[in-house]
């Protein structure tokens, strides 16, 4: 029997038991997004793609300035002082999809050089649609598919082809609506800036015109579900 200190007050008690005992249980569920998230819960596909962005090194590999070895990231020698960047985000989102075993446009089948460009053409095509890709029509719907653990690409194909557009991964994320269309979805990505979690509006912010405030701009999201092996049970 319940002694008084540990009987629940008179509205507590008026609520039947069965509705009292699902208050319980939803006080004790962890919560796996904020009230406010824009576009559904972090899964645990979401939260394995969060594990695996996190494992590539991208803040330490496939750095600006440097000849690299686009699968592994890994510098092969030092750019000459010309006046160029020579980003490597394109590099970067080809072997993170590699790693993934979902193929996307990718060195031998193009050289590096303005692959972000080429990407987000042949994204765009009927044989990135044949390899299992699609396009978004926004941003909430980018940051739904990887909140539920699919590879979603940002893409910019810069208006001049003969200068270099922007591509990187969309991160999941429980944001807000508000920050969503200010900033767009978080990325994880490589470039100018090399980052695992920036907003996309930053990450792209050298290319005018990529990303407007409230969703408009010339970034494209792309999405292609991931195989994520089945969880080792104890």
């Amino acid at each position: 029997m319940l002694d008084r200190a540990q009987t629940p007050p008179p509205a507590v008690r008026s609520i039947p038991y069965l509705s009292r005992r699902l208050l319980f249980a939803l006080a004790l569920a962890p919560a796996t997004a904020r009230a406010d998230s824009c576009c559904g819960p972090v899964t645990d596909a979401g939260a394995r793609l969060i594990a695996f962005l996190d494992g590539t090194g991208v803040d330490r590999l496939w750095l600006h300035g440097f000849r690299v070895n686009w699968e592994t990231g890994e510098k092969i020698s030092e750019w000459p002082d010309d006046g160029r960047t020579h980003t490597h985000c394109s590099a970067f989102v080809a072997s993170a999809a590699k790693r993934l075993g979902i193929h996307v446009l990718r060195p031998p089948e193009h050289s590096a050089a303005l692959l972000a460009n080429a990407q987000m053409g042949w994204l765009r095509s009927p044989d990135a649609a044949a390899e299992g890709w699609h396009m978004l029509p926004d941003a909430a719907a980018a940051q739904t598919q990887a909140n539920r653990g699919d590879l979603v690409l940002a893409a910019f194909e810069n208006p001049d082809p003969d200068r270099p557009g922007h591509i990187a991964i969309v991160r999941p994320s429980d944001i807000d609506a508000e920050t969503l269309l200010a900033n767009g979805p978080f990325v994880t990505q490589a470039g100018g800036h090399n980052a695992f979690s920036v907003p996309l509006a930053r990450g792209f912010a050298n290319h005018k015109g990529a990303w407007l405030p409230g969703g408009g701009g010339a970034v494209r999201f792309f999405a292609h579900p991931v195989d994520w092996p089945a969880p080792v049970t104890p």
